[in-house]
Protein backbone atom coordinates (compact mmCIF):
# COMPACT_ATOMS: atom_id res chain seq x y z
CA UNK A 1 0.00 0.00 0.00
CA UNK A 2 1.55 3.45 -0.74
CA UNK A 3 2.36 5.39 2.04
CA UNK A 4 -0.26 7.47 3.95
CA UNK A 5 -0.43 10.74 1.88
CA UNK A 6 -0.23 12.76 5.55
CA UNK A 7 3.22 11.68 5.48
CA UNK A 8 5.73 14.64 7.16
CA UNK A 9 6.98 16.99 4.39
CA UNK A 10 10.47 16.16 2.64
CA UNK A 11 13.55 16.70 4.96
CA UNK A 12 15.96 19.57 3.73
CA UNK A 13 17.70 16.94 1.93
CA UNK A 14 15.09 17.09 -0.94
CA UNK A 15 14.51 20.04 -2.50
CA UNK A 16 11.31 21.24 -4.00
CA UNK A 17 11.27 22.43 -7.53
CA UNK A 18 8.45 24.83 -8.17
CA UNK A 19 7.73 25.70 -11.79
CA UNK A 20 10.83 28.21 -11.58
CA UNK A 21 13.48 25.94 -10.33
CA UNK A 22 15.37 24.95 -14.35
CA UNK A 23 16.57 21.35 -12.51
CA UNK A 24 14.51 18.56 -13.45
CA UNK A 25 14.51 15.29 -11.97
CA UNK A 26 15.11 11.53 -12.51
CA UNK A 27 14.28 8.21 -10.57
CA UNK A 28 16.76 5.09 -11.08
CA UNK A 29 16.25 2.38 -9.28
CA UNK A 30 17.42 -1.24 -11.29
CA UNK A 31 18.44 -4.32 -10.60
CA UNK A 32 20.68 -4.67 -14.15
CA UNK A 33 23.72 -2.25 -13.33
CA UNK A 34 24.68 -2.18 -16.85
CA UNK A 35 25.87 0.92 -18.14
CA UNK A 36 23.88 2.59 -15.09
CA UNK A 37 27.15 4.36 -13.67
CA UNK A 38 27.39 5.70 -17.49
CA UNK A 39 23.64 7.27 -17.73
CA UNK A 40 23.52 8.64 -13.79
CA UNK A 41 26.76 10.21 -15.02
CA UNK A 42 25.85 11.84 -18.24
CA UNK A 43 22.36 13.01 -16.26
CA UNK A 44 24.46 14.45 -13.78
CA UNK A 45 26.36 16.32 -16.18
CA UNK A 46 23.25 17.60 -17.99
CA UNK A 47 21.98 19.20 -14.50
CA UNK A 48 19.91 16.64 -13.44
CA UNK A 49 19.04 15.33 -9.57
CA UNK A 50 18.53 11.70 -9.43
CA UNK A 51 16.73 10.18 -6.75
CA UNK A 52 17.35 6.34 -5.99
CA UNK A 53 16.88 3.54 -3.99
CA UNK A 54 18.86 0.67 -1.74
CA UNK A 55 21.82 -0.89 -3.56
CA UNK A 56 21.30 1.60 -6.98
CA UNK A 57 21.62 4.34 -4.05
CA UNK A 58 24.68 2.85 -3.08
CA UNK A 59 27.12 2.35 -5.92
CA UNK A 60 25.86 5.49 -7.83
CA UNK A 61 27.29 7.33 -4.16
CA UNK A 62 29.67 5.31 -4.27
CA UNK A 63 30.99 6.26 -7.93
CA UNK A 64 30.61 9.89 -6.97
CA UNK A 65 27.40 10.40 -8.78
CA UNK A 66 24.92 12.71 -5.94
CA UNK A 67 22.33 11.27 -5.66
CA UNK A 68 19.18 11.57 -3.02
CA UNK A 69 17.77 8.53 -1.42
CA UNK A 70 13.75 8.14 -1.97
CA UNK A 71 12.95 7.78 1.26
CA UNK A 72 14.49 11.80 1.89
CA UNK A 73 12.53 12.61 -1.15
CA UNK A 74 9.47 11.19 0.09
CA UNK A 75 9.78 11.83 4.26
CA UNK A 76 8.86 8.05 4.77
CA UNK A 77 11.33 5.79 5.35
CA UNK A 78 11.77 2.10 3.48
CA UNK A 79 9.60 -0.32 5.92
CA UNK A 80 8.67 -3.65 5.63
CA UNK A 81 11.90 -4.96 4.95
CA UNK A 82 12.21 -2.59 1.50
CA UNK A 83 8.57 -4.08 0.38
CA UNK A 84 7.34 -0.34 0.55
CA UNK A 85 9.87 2.66 -0.75
CA UNK A 86 8.53 4.14 -3.66
CA UNK A 87 4.99 3.14 -3.29
CA UNK A 88 4.19 6.96 -2.52
CA UNK A 89 2.33 10.22 -3.89
CA UNK A 90 5.39 12.05 -3.98
CA UNK A 91 6.64 9.24 -6.52
CA UNK A 92 3.82 8.52 -8.58
CA UNK A 93 2.25 12.26 -8.41
CA UNK A 94 5.50 13.50 -9.69
CA UNK A 95 5.54 10.41 -12.43
CA UNK A 96 1.43 10.36 -13.30
CA UNK A 97 0.62 14.37 -13.39
CA UNK A 98 -0.23 15.68 -16.54
CA UNK A 99 2.15 18.66 -17.27
CA UNK A 100 -0.20 20.30 -20.12
CA UNK A 101 -2.83 20.41 -17.28
CA UNK A 102 -2.60 23.65 -14.95
CA UNK A 103 -5.31 21.80 -12.11
CA UNK A 104 -2.52 18.84 -12.04
CA UNK A 105 0.21 21.53 -11.98
CA UNK A 106 -1.12 23.40 -9.32
CA UNK A 107 -1.46 20.04 -7.06
CA UNK A 108 1.67 19.32 -7.63
CA UNK A 109 2.94 22.64 -5.98
CA UNK A 110 0.38 22.19 -3.01
CA UNK A 111 1.59 18.53 -2.31
CA UNK A 112 5.05 19.84 -2.69
CA UNK A 113 5.91 17.25 -5.16
CA UNK A 114 8.43 17.61 -8.07
CA UNK A 115 7.56 16.75 -11.36
CA UNK A 116 9.93 12.92 -12.22
CA UNK A 117 10.93 13.18 -15.63
CA UNK A 118 12.13 9.99 -16.28
CA UNK A 119 11.98 6.94 -14.88
CA UNK A 120 14.76 4.12 -15.10
CA UNK A 121 13.73 1.15 -13.24
CA UNK A 122 14.60 -2.46 -14.48
CA UNK A 123 13.28 -5.55 -11.97
CA UNK A 124 14.03 -8.17 -9.32
CA UNK A 125 15.15 -10.79 -11.57
CA UNK A 126 12.44 -13.10 -10.80
CA UNK A 127 12.73 -15.33 -14.39
CA UNK A 128 16.50 -15.95 -13.26
CA UNK A 129 15.74 -16.84 -9.49
CA UNK A 130 12.80 -19.65 -10.76
CA UNK A 131 15.26 -21.08 -13.35
CA UNK A 132 17.87 -22.18 -10.69
CA UNK A 133 17.05 -25.78 -9.76
CA UNK A 134 15.79 -26.32 -6.30
CA UNK A 135 15.07 -22.33 -5.34
CA UNK A 136 12.39 -22.18 -2.57
CA UNK A 137 9.10 -20.41 -3.17
CA UNK A 138 10.02 -18.00 -0.35
CA UNK A 139 12.83 -17.35 -2.03
CA UNK A 140 10.26 -17.13 -5.26
CA UNK A 141 7.63 -15.10 -3.97
CA UNK A 142 10.44 -12.52 -2.54
CA UNK A 143 11.60 -11.51 -5.97
CA UNK A 144 8.54 -10.33 -7.11
CA UNK A 145 9.19 -6.68 -7.98
CA UNK A 146 5.92 -4.64 -6.92
CA UNK A 147 7.51 -1.29 -7.01
CA UNK A 148 9.22 -1.69 -9.76
CA UNK A 149 6.71 -2.32 -12.25
CA UNK A 150 4.48 0.12 -10.74
CA UNK A 151 6.86 2.87 -11.52
CA UNK A 152 7.69 1.45 -14.98
CA UNK A 153 3.52 1.38 -15.45
CA UNK A 154 2.93 5.11 -14.16
CA UNK A 155 5.57 6.33 -15.93
CA UNK A 156 4.52 4.64 -19.55
CA UNK A 157 1.04 5.59 -19.09
CA UNK A 158 1.56 9.29 -18.92
CA UNK A 159 4.97 8.70 -21.38
CA UNK A 160 3.63 12.19 -23.24
CA UNK A 161 5.90 14.03 -20.59
CA UNK A 162 7.47 10.81 -19.11
CA UNK A 163 10.72 9.32 -20.36
CA UNK A 164 10.73 5.74 -18.92
CA UNK A 165 13.92 3.25 -19.26
CA UNK A 166 13.36 -0.27 -18.79
CA UNK A 167 16.17 -2.01 -20.65
CA UNK A 168 19.74 -0.75 -19.93
CA UNK A 169 20.29 -0.87 -24.26
CA UNK A 170 18.46 2.68 -24.44
CA UNK A 171 20.33 4.38 -22.09
CA UNK A 172 22.63 5.55 -24.83
CA UNK A 173 19.89 6.81 -26.96
CA UNK A 174 18.22 8.58 -24.36
CA UNK A 175 21.25 10.47 -22.97
CA UNK A 176 22.07 11.30 -27.02
CA UNK A 177 18.74 13.18 -27.53
CA UNK A 178 18.99 14.66 -24.24
CA UNK A 179 22.38 16.25 -25.06
CA UNK A 180 21.47 17.43 -28.47
CA UNK A 181 17.85 18.92 -27.71
CA UNK A 182 17.67 19.02 -24.24
CA UNK A 183 14.50 16.72 -23.73
CA UNK A 184 13.44 13.38 -25.55
CA UNK A 185 11.41 13.16 -28.53
CA UNK A 186 7.76 12.36 -28.30
CA UNK A 187 8.47 9.58 -30.87
CA UNK A 188 11.52 8.28 -28.51
CA UNK A 189 8.90 8.53 -25.28
CA UNK A 190 6.42 5.88 -27.01
CA UNK A 191 8.66 3.06 -28.40
CA UNK A 192 9.81 3.12 -24.74
CA UNK A 193 6.45 3.15 -23.44
CA UNK A 194 5.60 0.05 -25.63
CA UNK A 195 8.45 -1.42 -24.21
CA UNK A 196 7.79 -1.21 -20.87
CA UNK A 197 4.14 -2.86 -21.37
CA UNK A 198 5.64 -5.59 -23.37
CA UNK A 199 8.38 -5.92 -20.36
CA UNK A 200 5.79 -5.90 -17.51
CA UNK A 201 2.92 -8.15 -19.38
CA UNK A 202 5.90 -10.76 -20.10
CA UNK A 203 7.10 -10.15 -15.94
CA UNK A 204 3.90 -11.26 -15.08
CA UNK A 205 3.74 -13.60 -17.51
CA UNK A 206 6.15 -15.68 -15.85
CA UNK A 207 4.70 -15.19 -12.50
CA UNK A 208 2.25 -16.69 -12.81
CA UNK A 209 3.01 -19.02 -15.02
CA UNK A 210 5.49 -19.93 -11.68
CA UNK A 211 2.89 -19.40 -9.16
CA UNK A 212 -0.08 -21.66 -11.17
CA UNK A 213 2.57 -24.48 -10.96
CA UNK A 214 3.69 -24.38 -7.89
CA UNK A 215 0.78 -23.37 -5.69
CA UNK A 216 -1.99 -24.69 -7.99
CA UNK A 217 -0.23 -27.65 -9.74
CA UNK A 218 -2.24 -26.13 -13.11
CA UNK A 219 0.17 -25.99 -15.83
CA UNK A 220 0.27 -22.18 -17.92
CA UNK A 221 1.05 -21.48 -21.23
CA UNK A 222 1.94 -17.91 -22.29
CA UNK A 223 3.55 -17.22 -25.40
CA UNK A 224 5.96 -14.15 -25.96
CA UNK A 225 7.28 -13.19 -29.56
CA UNK A 226 8.72 -9.73 -30.85
CA UNK A 227 6.49 -8.06 -33.09
CA UNK A 228 4.82 -9.58 -36.33
CA UNK A 229 5.25 -8.12 -39.86
CA UNK A 230 2.22 -9.32 -43.00
CA UNK A 231 3.36 -11.67 -44.89
CA UNK A 232 1.98 -10.88 -48.30
CA UNK A 233 -0.74 -14.12 -47.71
CA UNK A 234 -1.08 -17.07 -46.33
CA UNK A 235 -1.21 -20.64 -47.80
CA UNK A 236 -3.58 -19.38 -50.26
CA UNK A 237 -3.77 -16.60 -51.50
CA UNK A 238 -7.35 -15.45 -49.67
CA UNK A 239 -5.57 -15.85 -46.71
CA UNK A 240 -4.04 -13.44 -44.42
CA UNK A 241 -0.78 -14.09 -42.63
CA UNK A 242 1.68 -12.91 -40.45
CA UNK A 243 5.27 -14.22 -39.20
CA UNK A 244 5.50 -13.43 -35.34
CA UNK A 245 9.47 -13.80 -34.98
CA UNK A 246 10.91 -15.54 -31.38
CA UNK A 247 13.09 -14.04 -29.35
CA UNK A 248 16.63 -14.86 -30.12
CA UNK A 249 17.31 -18.47 -28.95
CA UNK A 250 20.50 -20.52 -28.67
CA UNK A 251 20.38 -21.88 -31.93
CA UNK A 252 20.06 -20.69 -35.73
CA UNK A 253 16.43 -20.07 -36.85
CA UNK A 254 14.28 -18.52 -38.85
CA UNK A 255 13.51 -15.35 -36.99
CA UNK A 256 17.55 -15.06 -36.39
CA UNK A 257 19.09 -15.95 -40.00
CA UNK A 258 19.87 -12.74 -42.18
CA UNK A 259 18.13 -12.56 -45.89
CA UNK A 260 20.53 -11.59 -48.50
CA UNK A 261 18.71 -11.80 -51.09
CA UNK A 262 15.62 -11.92 -52.95
CA UNK A 263 12.11 -11.37 -52.83
CA UNK A 264 9.99 -11.37 -49.53
CA UNK A 265 9.44 -15.26 -47.92
CA UNK A 266 6.03 -15.76 -47.89
CA UNK A 267 4.56 -17.81 -45.33
CA UNK A 268 4.72 -21.37 -47.77
CA UNK A 269 8.25 -20.48 -47.92
CA UNK A 270 8.98 -19.99 -43.91
CA UNK A 271 7.12 -23.47 -43.21
CA UNK A 272 9.44 -25.34 -45.76
CA UNK A 273 12.14 -23.62 -44.95
CA UNK A 274 11.48 -25.06 -40.72
CA UNK A 275 11.21 -28.27 -42.29
CA UNK A 276 14.50 -27.84 -44.23
CA UNK A 277 16.54 -26.63 -41.37
CA UNK A 278 15.41 -29.17 -39.35
CA UNK A 279 16.01 -31.78 -41.51
CA UNK A 280 19.83 -31.00 -42.58
CA UNK A 281 20.52 -30.50 -38.84
CA UNK A 282 20.34 -34.06 -38.19
CA UNK A 283 23.40 -34.61 -41.05
CA UNK A 284 25.36 -31.56 -39.44
CA UNK A 285 28.40 -33.43 -39.11
CA UNK A 286 28.65 -33.85 -42.47
CA UNK A 287 28.43 -31.85 -46.32
CA UNK A 288 24.79 -32.55 -46.24
CA UNK A 289 21.95 -31.18 -48.43
CA UNK A 290 17.83 -31.21 -47.26
CA UNK A 291 15.58 -29.97 -50.12
CA UNK A 292 12.10 -29.82 -48.99
CA UNK A 293 9.06 -29.80 -51.30
CA UNK A 294 5.62 -29.08 -49.39
CA UNK A 295 7.38 -30.00 -46.02
CA UNK A 296 8.51 -33.41 -47.01
CA UNK A 297 12.33 -34.25 -47.96
CA UNK A 298 12.20 -34.86 -51.84
CA UNK A 299 15.87 -35.26 -51.75
CA UNK A 300 17.97 -35.70 -48.53
CA UNK A 301 22.12 -36.78 -48.82
CA UNK A 302 25.33 -36.31 -47.45
CA UNK A 303 28.78 -36.26 -49.50
CA UNK A 304 32.73 -36.04 -49.46
CA UNK A 305 31.84 -31.92 -50.69
CA UNK A 306 28.75 -29.59 -50.58
CA UNK A 307 28.52 -29.76 -53.67
CA UNK A 308 28.54 -33.59 -54.38
CA UNK A 309 25.60 -33.77 -51.76
CA UNK A 310 23.86 -31.29 -53.37
CA UNK A 311 23.59 -33.17 -56.85
CA UNK A 312 23.17 -36.46 -54.88
CA UNK A 313 20.15 -34.81 -53.01
CA UNK A 314 19.00 -33.01 -56.12
CA UNK A 315 18.65 -36.51 -58.26
CA UNK A 316 16.63 -38.00 -55.55
CA UNK A 317 13.59 -36.18 -57.18
CA UNK A 318 14.32 -33.73 -59.81
CA UNK A 319 10.90 -33.00 -60.67
CA UNK A 320 9.87 -32.11 -57.06
CA UNK A 321 13.23 -30.57 -56.66
CA UNK A 322 11.50 -27.75 -58.77
CA UNK A 323 10.68 -24.60 -56.69
CA UNK A 324 11.26 -26.72 -53.45
CA UNK A 325 13.24 -25.05 -50.56
CA UNK A 326 16.87 -26.11 -49.67
CA UNK A 327 18.83 -25.79 -46.31
CA UNK A 328 22.63 -27.16 -46.76
CA UNK A 329 24.70 -28.06 -43.57
CA UNK A 330 28.49 -26.04 -44.67
CA UNK A 331 29.06 -22.67 -45.77
CA UNK A 332 27.86 -22.51 -49.80
CA UNK A 333 30.91 -22.60 -51.78
CA UNK A 334 31.10 -21.29 -55.79
CA UNK A 335 30.90 -25.15 -57.11
CA UNK A 336 27.25 -25.48 -54.90
CA UNK A 337 25.95 -22.51 -56.09
CA UNK A 338 26.90 -24.01 -59.92
CA UNK A 339 24.72 -26.57 -59.01
CA UNK A 340 21.65 -24.38 -59.62
CA UNK A 341 22.60 -23.25 -63.25
CA UNK A 342 19.17 -23.61 -65.08
CA UNK A 343 17.36 -25.23 -61.42
CA UNK A 344 14.71 -22.62 -59.89
CA UNK A 345 14.69 -23.04 -56.33
CA UNK A 346 12.51 -20.60 -53.91
CA UNK A 347 15.04 -20.59 -50.82
CA UNK A 348 17.91 -21.55 -50.03
CA UNK A 349 19.29 -21.40 -46.37
CA UNK A 350 23.07 -22.03 -45.39
CA UNK A 351 25.55 -21.39 -42.34
CA UNK A 352 27.05 -18.55 -44.87
CA UNK A 353 28.22 -18.16 -48.44
CA UNK A 354 31.53 -17.37 -49.89
CA UNK A 355 31.54 -14.10 -51.79
CA UNK A 356 32.61 -15.37 -54.73
CA UNK A 357 29.05 -18.10 -54.62
CA UNK A 358 26.99 -15.19 -53.06
CA UNK A 359 27.39 -12.80 -55.93
CA UNK A 360 26.61 -15.95 -58.75
CA UNK A 361 23.53 -15.95 -56.93
CA UNK A 362 22.62 -13.00 -57.06
CA UNK A 363 23.30 -12.69 -60.68
CA UNK A 364 21.39 -15.88 -61.27
CA UNK A 365 18.18 -14.95 -60.19
CA UNK A 366 16.52 -11.54 -58.98
CA UNK A 367 13.75 -13.61 -56.60
CA UNK A 368 15.46 -16.42 -55.09
CA UNK A 369 15.75 -15.68 -51.58
CA UNK A 370 19.09 -16.55 -49.66
CA UNK A 371 18.77 -16.28 -45.87
CA UNK A 372 22.47 -16.93 -44.29
CA UNK A 373 21.55 -18.89 -40.84
CA UNK A 374 25.53 -17.79 -39.46
CA UNK A 375 26.15 -21.46 -38.10
CA UNK A 376 24.54 -25.12 -38.23
CA UNK A 377 24.05 -26.40 -34.68
CA UNK A 378 22.73 -30.20 -33.59
CA UNK A 379 18.61 -29.64 -32.71
CA UNK A 380 18.58 -28.72 -29.08
CA UNK A 381 15.78 -30.33 -26.48
CA UNK A 382 13.07 -27.26 -26.30
CA UNK A 383 9.01 -27.29 -26.43
CA UNK A 384 7.17 -26.69 -29.70
CA UNK A 385 3.62 -25.78 -30.11
CA UNK A 386 1.09 -26.74 -32.92
CA UNK A 387 -2.50 -25.05 -32.62
CA UNK A 388 -5.41 -26.46 -33.09
CA UNK A 389 -9.37 -24.68 -33.31
CA UNK A 390 -9.58 -24.50 -29.57
CA UNK A 391 -6.53 -24.68 -27.62
CA UNK A 392 -2.77 -24.82 -27.98
CA UNK A 393 -0.86 -28.43 -28.43
CA UNK A 394 2.94 -28.40 -26.63
CA UNK A 395 4.78 -31.37 -27.03
CA UNK A 396 9.00 -31.73 -26.68
CA UNK A 397 10.95 -31.71 -29.69
CA UNK A 398 11.46 -34.47 -31.51
CA UNK A 399 15.52 -34.44 -31.43
CA UNK A 400 16.07 -38.32 -29.79
CA UNK A 401 17.36 -40.27 -33.07
CA UNK A 402 17.00 -44.06 -30.95
CA UNK A 403 16.76 -45.37 -27.75
CA UNK A 404 18.46 -48.39 -28.63
CA UNK A 405 19.95 -50.06 -31.67
CA UNK A 406 18.89 -53.50 -31.50
CA UNK A 407 19.02 -56.67 -34.43
CA UNK A 408 16.33 -58.36 -33.63
CA UNK A 409 17.05 -61.01 -36.67
CA UNK A 410 18.98 -64.29 -36.86
CA UNK A 411 20.92 -62.50 -39.70
CA UNK A 412 22.78 -59.49 -38.36
CA UNK A 413 23.37 -55.69 -40.19
CA UNK A 414 26.76 -55.79 -40.97
CA UNK A 415 29.12 -53.13 -39.94
CA UNK A 416 29.48 -51.71 -43.87
CA UNK A 417 25.62 -50.95 -43.47
CA UNK A 418 25.69 -49.20 -39.96
CA UNK A 419 26.28 -45.95 -41.11
CA UNK A 420 23.72 -46.15 -44.46
CA UNK A 421 21.30 -47.39 -41.93
CA UNK A 422 21.59 -44.51 -39.39
CA UNK A 423 21.43 -42.04 -42.45
CA UNK A 424 17.78 -43.36 -43.60
CA UNK A 425 16.47 -43.63 -40.14
CA UNK A 426 17.07 -39.54 -39.64
CA UNK A 427 15.60 -39.65 -43.54
CA UNK A 428 12.60 -41.50 -42.26
CA UNK A 429 12.25 -38.51 -39.38
CA UNK A 430 11.62 -35.82 -41.50
CA UNK A 431 9.14 -37.05 -43.95
CA UNK A 432 5.32 -37.24 -43.02
CA UNK A 433 3.30 -40.17 -41.85
CA UNK A 434 3.13 -43.04 -43.22
CA UNK A 435 6.39 -42.55 -43.96
CA UNK A 436 8.58 -45.90 -45.69
CA UNK A 437 12.13 -44.66 -46.75
CA UNK A 438 14.80 -46.35 -49.14
CA UNK A 439 18.64 -44.99 -48.44
CA UNK A 440 21.56 -45.71 -50.40
CA UNK A 441 25.08 -45.75 -50.23
CA UNK A 442 25.92 -43.77 -53.91
CA UNK A 443 29.49 -43.36 -52.83
CA UNK A 444 31.86 -45.03 -50.37
CA UNK A 445 30.68 -42.97 -46.94
CA UNK A 446 28.09 -41.24 -48.97
CA UNK A 447 24.68 -41.58 -48.39
CA UNK A 448 21.02 -40.80 -50.25
CA UNK A 449 17.88 -40.94 -50.20
CA UNK A 450 16.50 -42.51 -53.55
CA UNK A 451 12.58 -43.77 -52.18
CA UNK A 452 10.24 -42.30 -50.00
CA UNK A 453 6.81 -42.51 -49.51
CA UNK A 454 4.74 -39.88 -47.14
CA UNK A 455 1.82 -39.20 -46.08
CA UNK A 456 -0.11 -42.03 -46.88
CA UNK A 457 -3.50 -43.90 -44.71
CA UNK A 458 -1.09 -46.94 -44.73
CA UNK A 459 1.87 -48.19 -44.79
CA UNK A 460 1.88 -50.54 -47.27
CA UNK A 461 1.03 -47.99 -50.14
CA UNK A 462 3.99 -45.68 -49.07
CA UNK A 463 6.00 -48.93 -49.37
CA UNK A 464 4.83 -50.65 -52.88
CA UNK A 465 3.37 -47.51 -54.76
CA UNK A 466 5.54 -44.88 -53.40
CA UNK A 467 8.70 -45.50 -52.19
CA UNK A 468 10.16 -48.68 -54.35
CA UNK A 469 8.90 -47.33 -57.52
CA UNK A 470 11.20 -44.12 -57.17
CA UNK A 471 13.85 -46.27 -55.52
CA UNK A 472 14.30 -48.67 -58.48
CA UNK A 473 13.81 -45.32 -61.41
CA UNK A 474 16.56 -43.81 -59.33
CA UNK A 475 18.54 -47.02 -59.67
CA UNK A 476 18.01 -47.12 -63.13
CA UNK A 477 18.70 -43.57 -63.99
CA UNK A 478 22.28 -43.95 -61.66
CA UNK A 479 22.96 -47.20 -63.79
CA UNK A 480 22.53 -45.53 -67.47
CA UNK A 481 25.17 -43.03 -65.75
CA UNK A 482 27.60 -45.34 -64.79
CA UNK A 483 27.35 -47.45 -68.06
CA UNK A 484 26.42 -50.25 -66.39
CA UNK A 485 23.14 -52.57 -67.28
CA UNK A 486 20.22 -51.81 -65.20
CA UNK A 487 18.98 -55.55 -64.77
CA UNK A 488 22.20 -56.19 -62.86
CA UNK A 489 23.01 -52.92 -61.48
CA UNK A 490 19.42 -52.42 -59.80
CA UNK A 491 18.89 -55.45 -57.70
CA UNK A 492 22.47 -55.43 -56.54
CA UNK A 493 21.98 -52.18 -55.31
CA UNK A 494 18.76 -52.52 -53.48
CA UNK A 495 20.20 -55.77 -51.87
CA UNK A 496 22.41 -52.75 -50.57
CA UNK A 497 19.73 -50.17 -49.53
CA UNK A 498 18.14 -49.73 -46.41
CA UNK A 499 14.22 -49.34 -45.72
CA UNK A 500 13.18 -47.26 -43.01
CA UNK A 501 9.60 -47.08 -41.35
CA UNK A 502 8.68 -44.44 -39.06
CA UNK A 503 6.63 -46.35 -37.11
CA UNK A 504 6.13 -50.03 -36.29
CA UNK A 505 5.51 -52.77 -38.91
CA UNK A 506 1.50 -53.67 -37.57
CA UNK A 507 1.39 -56.69 -40.12
CA UNK A 508 4.27 -58.45 -41.84
CA UNK A 509 3.06 -57.34 -45.27
CA UNK A 510 5.81 -54.59 -45.28
CA UNK A 511 8.90 -56.98 -44.91
CA UNK A 512 7.33 -59.46 -47.72
CA UNK A 513 6.91 -56.81 -50.24
CA UNK A 514 10.36 -55.33 -48.97
CA UNK A 515 12.01 -58.65 -49.77
CA UNK A 516 10.20 -58.87 -52.91
CA UNK A 517 11.90 -55.40 -54.30
CA UNK A 518 14.93 -57.18 -52.87
CA UNK A 519 15.98 -55.12 -49.75
CA UNK A 520 17.69 -57.10 -47.19
CA UNK A 521 17.94 -54.23 -44.45
CA UNK A 522 14.68 -52.71 -42.29
CA UNK A 523 15.31 -50.09 -39.56
CA UNK A 524 11.84 -49.83 -37.61
CA UNK A 525 10.89 -48.53 -34.02
CA UNK A 526 9.49 -52.12 -32.78
CA UNK A 527 6.66 -52.56 -30.41
CA UNK A 528 3.68 -54.02 -32.66
CA UNK A 529 1.93 -57.05 -30.69
CA UNK A 530 2.90 -58.70 -33.87
CA UNK A 531 6.23 -57.81 -33.52
CA UNK A 532 7.50 -61.51 -32.81
CA UNK A 533 5.08 -62.21 -36.50
CA UNK A 534 6.94 -59.79 -38.19
CA UNK A 535 10.42 -60.79 -37.04
CA UNK A 536 9.73 -64.40 -37.88
CA UNK A 537 9.05 -63.32 -41.57
CA UNK A 538 12.14 -61.61 -41.64
CA UNK A 539 13.70 -64.61 -40.45
CA UNK A 540 12.40 -66.80 -42.86
CA UNK A 541 12.94 -64.29 -45.92
CA UNK A 542 16.93 -63.73 -44.62
CA UNK A 543 16.29 -59.63 -44.01
CA UNK A 544 17.80 -58.04 -41.15
CA UNK A 545 16.37 -55.79 -38.93
CA UNK A 546 17.27 -53.31 -36.25
CA UNK A 547 14.47 -51.86 -33.50
CA UNK A 548 15.22 -48.22 -32.63
CA UNK A 549 12.85 -47.81 -29.71
CA UNK A 550 11.83 -44.30 -31.08
CA UNK A 551 9.12 -43.77 -33.11
CA UNK A 552 8.95 -40.67 -35.55
CA UNK A 553 5.37 -39.92 -36.24
CA UNK A 554 4.90 -36.95 -37.99
CA UNK A 555 1.78 -34.82 -39.10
Amino acid sequence: MPANPSTPAPSATSVHSSSSSPAKTALISVSDKRGVLEFAQGLASLGWRILSTGGTLKYLSDNGVPAVSVSAHTGSPEILEGRVKTLHPRIHGGILAMRGKSDHLRQLDEQRIDPIDIVAVNLYPFRETVARPGVALEEAVENIDIGGPSMLRSSAKNHADVTVVCDPDDYGAVLSELKAFGKTSLETRRRLAVKVFRHTADYDAAIDAYLSQALLAQPVLRLRFRPGRPLRYGENDHQQATFFPEFPGAEPNLSSCTQLHGKELSYNNLVDADAALEAVRDLHEDPAVAIIKHMNPCGYATGKTLAQAFEAAWQGDPVSAFGSVIAVSRKLDLATAEKLKGRFVEVLLAPGFDTDALEYLQKKSKDIRLLDLGQMTAPQPRKVYKHVLGGMLEQDRDVELWRKWETVTRAEFPKEIRALAGFTWKACKHVKSNAIVIGYEYAPGSYTLIGMGPGQPNRIDSNLKLSQPRARENLERMAKEKGLEPESFVPDALSRSVMGSDAFFPFDDNVKAAHEGGIRYIVQPGGSLRDAEVIATADALGIAMVFTGTRHFRH
